[in-house]
């Protein structure tokens, strides 16, 4: 039960530090998507950060595993998720595996977007 909070609560501040940076990059950026591409960046950044800090068996806990990685960043993007995946494709020589995740990837969630605005028109 207590990984459930740790990734709600890591989760809403992740999510509220990715609405800030929203908020503060509109106005220097309104046409594009400027923060995402920030938040995206700061999350891959930090997601390495932690695995790094995880490999070498240092002082990361798995609570703060689940506050900050799970939680945290994944309030703050999947994209740091995704792209750790394709590195572990990559490291592992998993070539073919990181080309059809990515493009798979890709087309999946232009696809889904298309679908649920057609859906929205529906209703």
């Amino acid at each position: 039960m207590i990984s459930f909070l740790l990734v709600f609560l890591g989760g809403g501040l992740g999510s509220l530090f990715r609405y800030t940076i929203g908020l503060l990059l509109k106005p220097i950026s309104p046409q594009l998507p400027l923060a995402t591409l920030i938040a995206n960046a700061i999350g891959c950044l930090f997601l390495g950060l932690l695995m790094g800090f995880l490999s070498t068996k240092s002082c990361v806990s798995s609570t703060q595993h689940m506050l900050l990685a799970v939680g945290f960043c994944g309030g703050l993007t999947t994209f740091s998720t995704f792209t750790l995946e394709n590195m572990r494709f990559i490291e592992q020589g998993q070539f073919f595996n990181f080309f059809i995740y990515s493009i798979g990837t890709f087309i999946l969630g232009m696809a889904c977007i298309y679908a649920g605005m057609l859906l929205h028109k529906q209703f």
